[in-house]
């Protein structure tokens, strides 16, 4: 089971984007556990993760969480894909990162 992890300035402005993947993942079949959590706790939470979606208002924390997850696959979510809620491309760009 895959392991996505969405950072935001608090935790909560991507609950709802969570949601959205979730249902996207869950349609398609894909097993995967999404949560989102401020970007404070990504010491914590990353370690396990197979991918980092920031979200759009905490892109500037991007290279941060690079230097100390070098080897994670990052990448701030869109703003178009964030504004509206798209968790089936958001999922599509979390699996393409992941690989």
């Amino acid at each position: 089971m895959k392991k996505i992890v969405l950072l935001c300035a608090a935790g909560m402005s991507t609950s709802m984007l969570v949601t959205k993947m979730r249902e996207a993942a869950a349609t398609e079949g894909f097993e995967c556990e999404i949560n989102a959590y401020p970007v404070s706790q990504s010491g914590a939470v990353l370690k396990d993760a197979d991918c980092c979606l920031l979200g759009p208002q905490a892109r500037f924390n991007l290279k941060k969480v690079q230097a100390e997850f070098p080897n994670l696959p990052c990448a701030v979510i869109e703003m178009q894909k964030y504004g509206t809620m798209d968790g089936k491309g958001v999922l599509a760009d979390a699996k393409a990162l992941i690989g």
